[in-house]
């Protein structure tokens, strides 16, 4: 048993950040699945209200509405779009700029949902609950079609750029939310509602990233610190000094990276992100990937 516990520990530290979002999605799946057959129970207490005069009283619910999922199809269709924008993520950009990502697409989604409800309570007289990580996967795959729209990726027999992508599914969920205005019961207008919110949130962060500046700082903060209230301070009398070498891009000397072509530039430079992550960039850096993502 003991063996057992410590192979899937082992397993589980294996994991990159978003492969752990799907775990802990798929326990909380596994619980509300079990409460509602067994118990007859839902998870209303981590579902977010619509009606503002609730979510005041449960402001949480915020973020742990994109935990909740009921029905089978919507968490598989989640956490396979998950697992592969996941993984080409994290091929680019390092795992806190995820996890940013993908809380605050959650956030704004959630936001956005609220603020249509209760401004426009024409539009969405009936009451509802928002549940599902689809704001947040859509906060990831925007940010990555804005970083990089001319990105290619596979699509059955032939490549498509990964902007065609991001427009496709922004119409789809506009549709989605008149198609759900139009008919309340058929269609889900909240919930398109909040894929919009995520999108707005991805494209936002990508193309400020681009600036030079990671709008996400301040949330990253913000979790380091509670997380350190629940690790033990380890102090050390040890010091370690970082030396920057002098005039390096991507590795090389200035003379020696202005010898490659455009495509062997962009390639250096995305390996140094995924090796060290994008705050490893120097302002030469940042300054080039930003002309080039124009």
């Amino acid at each position: 048993m003991t063996s057992l516990n410590h192979d899937i520990q082992d397993k589980l530290k294996r994991l990159n950040v978003f492969e752990k979002l799907i775990v802990v999605n798929l326990v909380v799946f596994i619980i509300a699945l079990l409460l509602r057959n067994v118990f007859s129970l839902s998870l209303n207490w981590f579902e977010l209200p619509s009606a503002f005069s609730d979510f005041i009283l449960q402001p949480w619910t915020v973020v742990t509405y994109a935990f909740v999922h009921y029905d089978f199809w919507h968490f598989a269709f989640n956490m396979l779009w998950l697992y592969f924008i996941g993984n080409m993520f994290s091929n680019l950009f390092n795992a806190k700029m995820g996890l940013n990502v993908y809380f605050l697409g959650a956030i704004f989604g959630g936001l956005l949902f609220l603020l249509g409800y209760n401004m426009f309570p024409d539009l969405f007289p009936n009451k509802s609950r928002l549940v599902g990580a689809s704001a947040a996967v859509r906060a990831l795959l925007i940010f990555l079609c804005a970083y990089m729209p001319k990105m290619e990726v596979r699509f059955f027999t032939f490549n498509i750029k990964l902007w065609y992508i991001g427009v496709a599914i922004v119409i789809f969920d506009v549709l989605g939310v008149f198609a759900g205005i139009k008919d309340p019961i058929l269609g889900n207008a909240g919930g398109n509602l909040a894929h919009l919110g995520g999108a707005l949130l991805g494209y936002f962060y990508a193309k400020q990233l681009l600036k030079g500046q990671d709008i996400g700082k301040g949330f990253e903060k913000m979790m380091d610190s509670l997380s350190s209230l629940f690790k033990k301070r380890e102090k050390s009398n040890l010091k370690t000094v970082h030396r920057k070498k002098p005039g390096k891009v991507a590795g090389y000397t200035k003379a020696e990276f202005n010898e490659f072509n455009k495509q062997k530039k962009i390639d250096l430079i995305l390996d140094k992100i995924s090796k060290s992550g994008y705050d490893s960039l120097t302002a030469d850096e940042k300054e080039f990937l930003f002309k080039a993502g124009k």
